[in-house]
C-alpha cells in the first residue's frame, strides 16, 4: 500500500497519519488528506513532547547507495525548509508536514495533501526560526502540489533547485519534518531506484486515493511528516518533493519504496499558481468551504474528512459523517447519516465526486445541494460557501 505522508493528532492525545505514511499514536484512525512526516525517537526540539507522537528533529537514516555525508548534505537544504502545522477544526485535530521556500518574500511550495482540510495554517521557517500565519495561494489536487504565502515575511532563504537530470542509482537525501516534531529537519539517505513511476496513494484508512505519475522512486526511509520536504542531490540541490511511501501491515514505514515529485514538475505548477492562472486542475485561492465530513455510500469505511466512517446505508452518494459547527452544511440542516446526492445539478456518487465538484468553488459562491436524510426524505438547499478547506 502506498500512502501520503502527513502527521495528524487529536489535541486530546490520539494521533494518526495522513495520506503519505501514517504515524499512529492512538487507536482511532481518521481519514485525512496526505502530508509527509517521518517518525523517529520520541520527543521534539526544545525538550517538549510533540502532539504528533513519535519523531525526533535532526535524525538521519541510511538506505542502500546512500551518500556517506548525509547530515552535511541535509544541512545545505535545511535553511530553505519550513515546518507546516495545520488546524483541521474537526474534533480539535492538527496535522503537520513540510514545505520549501521558493521566494524570499514567503511563497512556500508543498504537497496539496499537507494543507488540504486545513482551516488555519502556521509555518515555522527553519532558516530564521520565526513562525508565520499562512494562506493558500492555490493548489493542484491532481498533481498534489500547493503554494502558500507567509504573512509579513521577507528575507527568507530559498531552496536551490537542481538543473541536472535525475538518474537511477544517484545518491540522494530526503529532508523534512519527520514525525511533525519541528526543529532541525531529519534526513534519510538512499538512492534513486526508478524514474517516471505511477502510483495510487491514499490515506491510512485507504481513502482519499489519488493517482500520481512521473514520480521519482527512492529507497530512502521517508516517513510521515516529510511530505512537502526536499529530496536533494549530494550538492544539496533539490531534485524532488517528498510525497508518498509504501507501508506494510499496521502502516509501518517501509524503507524500500518512497516517491517524490520531480522539482521541475512541482515548480512549473507553482509558477502557474503564482501567476493566478486557473485551469481544469489548478485552483487559485482557497476553496469554498461546505463544512462536512463524508465517506463513500455503503463503504462502512473512513471517509473524506476527520470524522471517520459514515453510516453506509445508501448505495450511491457521499455519506455525511459529521458537520462542523457553524458551517454552511450544519446551518442547512445536514446531519450524520444523511447522503449527499448532487451539487449544482451534478450527481455525487462518492466522497471524491463531492471534493472534485467543490474544487471549482470559491468562498462566497452559492451552491445548490441535494441530499437524502436517514428516513429517505429528499432535501434541496442553497448554501453560501465560506472560507475553509474542501469537504
Amino acid at each position: 500500500m502506498v500512502t501520503l505522508l502527513v502527521v495528524v493528532a487529536v489535541l486530546a492525545g490520539a494521533g494518526i497519519g495522513h495520506e503519505a505514511w501514517p504515524v499512529r499514536t492512538g487507536s482511532s484512525p481518521r481519514a485525512a488528506a496526505p502530508a509527509f512526516n517521518a517518525p523517529g525517537n520520541s520527543g521534539s526540539s526544545g525538550g517538549e513532547s510533540s502532539p504528533f507522537g513519535s519523531g525526533s528533529s535532526g535524525n538521519s537514516s541510511t538506505g542502500a547507495g546512500a551518500p556517506s555525508n548525509i547530515s552535511s548534505i541535509a544541512a545545505k537544504a535545511d535553511p530553505g525548509l519550513v515546518d507546516i502545522n495545520t488546524n483541521l477544526s474537526y474534533q480539535n485535530e492538527q496535522a503537520a508536514g513540510t514545505g520549501m521556500v521558493i521566494s524570499s518574500s514567503g511563497l512556500v511550495l508543498t504537497n496539496n495533501h499537507v494543507i488540504e482540510g486545513a482551516t488555519t495554517i502556521s509555518v515555522t521557517d527553519v532558516g530564521n526560526g520565526k513562525s508565520y500565519s499562512a494562506t493558500v495561494v492555490g493548489y493542484d489536487r491532481t498533481g498534489d502540489v500547493a503554494v502558500v504565502k507567509l504573512a509579513n515575511a521577507s528575507g527568507l532563504q530559498t531552496i536551490t533547485p537542481s538543473t541536472g537530470t535525475a538518474a537511477v542509482g544517484q545518491a540522494v537525501v530526503g529532508v523534512g519534518n519527520a514525525g511533525g516534531t519541528g526543529g532541525t529537519p531529519s534526513a534519510a539517505g538512499g538512492a534513486i531506484t526508478a524514474l517516471d513511476q505511477s502510483i495510487t496513494a491514499s490515506d491510512n484508512g485507504g481513502g482519499n486515493a489519488e493517482n500520481l505519475t512521473g514520480l521519482i522512486e527512492i529507497n530512502a526511509a521517508i516517513q510521515p511528516g516529510d511530505s512537502g520536504g526536499a529530496l536533494v542531490n549530494t550538492a544539496g540541490q533539490v531534485i524532488g518533493m517528498d510525497t508518498a511511501a509504501s507501508t506494510g501491515s499496521g502502516y509501518q514505514v517501509s524503507a524500500s519504496q518512497a516517491y517524490a515529485i520531480p522539482i521541475s514538475t512541482a515548480l512549473s505548477i507553482a509558477k502557474q499558481i503564482e501567476a493566478g492562472k486557473a485551469s481544469s486542475t489548478v485552483h487559485i485561492g482557497p476553496t469554498g468551504f461546505l463544512g462536512v465530513s463524508v465517506s463513500a455510500a455503503g463503504s462502512g469505511a473512513g471517509g473524506n474528512g476527520p470524522f471517520g466512517s459514515g453510516s453506509g446505508n445508501a448505495t450511491s452518494g457521499a455519506v455525511v459523517a459529521g458537520t462542523l459547527s457553524g458551517s454552511p452544511a450544519q446551518q442547512a440542516g445536514l446531519a450524520q447519516g444523511d447522503v449527499i446526492t448532487a451539487l449544482n445539478g451534478s450527481a455525487v456518487n462518492s466522497a471524491t465526486d463531492l471534493s472534485n465538484l467543490l474544487q471549482s468553488q470559491h468562498p462566497g459562491d452559492t451552491v445548490q445541494l441535494q441530499w437524502t436524510d436517514a428516513s429517505g426524505q429528499s432535501h434541496t438547499a442553497s448554501l453560501k460557501l465560506t472560507s475553509g478547506p474542501p469537504a
